[in-house]
């Protein structure tokens, strides 16, 4: 479930319907906020499978103008270090000049028949701004089949902060363009921002 808008109570709202925890999820948020003016924001819950166990997350991504904001927060089973259940939040707060990349992966079915404006049936809004990188190496190669040579390595290092997937199969098509909606705002904000040199 995503849920997109401009207001501070729209957000608290989204918060409260996504069911996960809205207290404790809309008290981290609104600390890392402040008195800045929210310019849009997208709160994503997810379920996933961990052996037996059902886990559910649910992030809160919000955009002011000056910010990135990512909150993060996920339950854990009672374990050695606690004896009864828990949940744990996380809340990043991002200069927008800092971030570096939005990436929208569209997953389209049977392309030769898109129609523009049609929805994609999944969405992938992958967001960089330098806390997280991911290399992938490779032993390098020449062109030659018989060469036995060391060219030592060759790669890419992948800006990779956030990743949110969703799909209308999974999570519905508003939520598909509550992402797409979102990651819009994202990238012009990311835009002027860059002109500007916040």
């Amino acid at each position: 479930m995503a849920k997109t808008g401009t207001t501070t109570q729209g957000l608290r709202a989204a918060i409260e319907r996504s069911g996960y925890y809205p207290a404790l999820v809309a008290e981290a948020v609104e600390a890392a906020i402040g008195g800045e003016t929210i310019g849009s924001y997208l709160v994503h819950q997810e379920t996933t499978f961990d052996a037996n166990e059902v886990r559910r997350h649910v992030t809160v991504l919000v955009l002011t103008d000056t910010r990135f904001i990512v909150s993060h927060t996920d339950e854990q089973a009672a374990d050695s270090t606690s004896p009864t259940p828990y949940a744990t939040t996380s809340t990043e707060s991002v200069k927008i000049g800092r971030i570096s990349s939005v990436v929208v992966s569209r997953v389209v079915a049977n392309p030769e028949k898109y129609v523009p404006g049609s929805l994609p049936r999944e969405v992938v809004l992958t967001i960089g701004w330098g806390a997280v990188s991911r290399i992938d190496l490779e032993p390098a190669a020449c062109g030659d089949p018989n060469c036995e040579a060391d060219h030592g390595y060759t790669g890419s290092s992948t800006a990779d902060d956030l990743s949110l997937r969703v799909s209308e199969a999974g999570d519905g098509p508003d939520t598909v363009r509550q992402t797409l909606a979102f990651a819009q705002a994202l990238s012009e904000a990311t835009a002027v921002g860059t002109d500007t040199g916040r």
